[in-house]
């Protein structure tokens, strides 16, 4: 899959994304000589698995996690999200659920579900106030516990909240698992994008298709109207273009968003008429625009 250092034996797959197919391009070989067919693919009834990150963090990128779960699972679709930022979990907060805990089904978690999304986070194990101190294979290994010890059965999207940065956490769940695709989740200024470069850069590595940008905080709306570009102007709009990838949208600052994240009562249910909501629904039908492309690719 790549030359970067691979944790998993399937360095050189060929991944059919999307469809749980086994992977029509695998050069690697079992001991016994044989091709791999990959019976043992973890997470077999989820039809799309979708990466959200950023290389950076306060951009948003959980918010838009949330909000996209929220909103696929308000069209019908059985929805589920994995918080995979083990340093940092939001996903209690942002749902309500912070002295939540999961039950316990013979050797697997029951994921908690909310909203009609099903949820699984670090932070229903620990305490809030408990920080981890763990090095890269243990931050793996936790990843590897949510995806196979975790009871998710039928799902058409399975999305995973990645934490900032191109570490062990984003490169376990590259090589452990066919993505059908990564959205990228920037701010508009500079600062923000070079950072998300390097996330692009290190996606297009192990082979994970780009399904677009979304731009976050692209701008506040006054009273009157207008416009006010506080990170500048449509920087994501403008990266997007220059690295030929989907722009999937820009979403605009909103005091309901902030409030919403804090309260456990996400805007895209509690002001569904926002601006800041509709941006966040149209980016959602362009997310699921771009699955429905690559998985006929």
């Amino acid at each position: 899959m790549s030359t970067l250092p691979d944790e998993s034996t399937h360095s050189s797959c060929n991944h059919n994304h999307g469809n749980g197919a086994a992977h029509s391009q695998c050069t690697h070989h079992k001991e016994s000589g044989e091709s791999c067919a990959h019976h043992d693919r973890p997470l077999q009834q989820v039809k799309n698995i979708i990466a959200i990150a950023s290389g950076k963090g306060g951009v948003g990128k959980s918010t838009f996690a949330v909000n996209l779960a929220i909103t696929l699972a308000q069209t019908g679709a059985k929805v589920g999200l994995i918080d995979a930022d083990l340093y940092g979990p939001s996903i209690p907060t942002m749902f309500g659920l912070l002295h939540d805990k999961p039950e316990v089904v013979g050797k697997n978690l029951v994921p908690l579900e909310k909203y009609g999304v099903k949820l699984m986070s670090i932070g229903f194990l620990v305490d809030a106030d408990t920080a981890l101190v763990w090095r890269g294979p243990m931050l793996s290994s936790a990843i590897k516990q949510f995806i196979s010890e975790v009871e998710w059965k039928e799902l058409d999207y399975l999305i995973f909240d990645l934490p900032p940065g191109t570490g062990d956490i984003q490169l376990t769940i590259a090589q452990t698992i066919p993505l059908t695709g990564v959205v990228m989740v920037t701010t508009p200024q500079d600062v923000a994008i070079a950072d998300v470069t390097k996330a692009l850069g290190m996606f297009r590595k192990v082979n994970v298709p780009v399904l677009g940008l979304v731009e976050n905080m692209s701008h506040y709306e006054l009273p009157d109207g207008t416009k006010d570009y506080i990170f500048g102007s449509h920087g994501g709009e403008k990266f997007a273009k220059i690295q030929g990838i989907p722009f999937l949208g820009s979403i605009p600052i909103d005091r309901a968003v902030r409030e919403g994240s804090d309260s456990g009562d996400p805007c895209i249910l509690t002001h569904p008429d926002s601006a800041t909501s509709k941006a966040i629904k149209q980016a959602a039908t362009e997310v699921t625009k771009r699955i429905s492309i690559s998985n006929a690719g």
